[in-house]
């Protein structure tokens, strides 16, 4: 699992590991998380974390998540990217 994220790319231990994701929430607006080959809701702990912290996270699968990252990045828009691997 990575993390792309204005201030860098960099490993992460995935959907447990919880404070990287929450310490993004003052560098995006949007949170894209890429859930694997296919679509999987994020687990609920999780989910009510990110939304605490101000972050709505967008899950779909890896590939559909990479693409969407690179148009909302072209855009200037602040966004993170969460990568399960496929």
């Amino acid at each position: 699992p990575h993390l792309l994220l204005p201030s860098g790319a960099r490993p992460w231990g995935g959907w447990g590991d919880v404070a990287p994701l929450l310490a993004a929430a003052v560098e995006v607006d949007v949170l894209l998380a890429g859930t694997g080959a296919a679509m999987a809701p994020l687990p609920v702990a999780l989910r009510r974390a990110l939304e605490a912290a101000g972050l709505a996270p967008d899950p779909m699968p890896t590939p559909a998540a990479c693409r969407t990252y690179n148009v909302l990045l072209a855009e200037g828009r602040r966004v993170g990217l969460a990568l399960v691997p496929v």
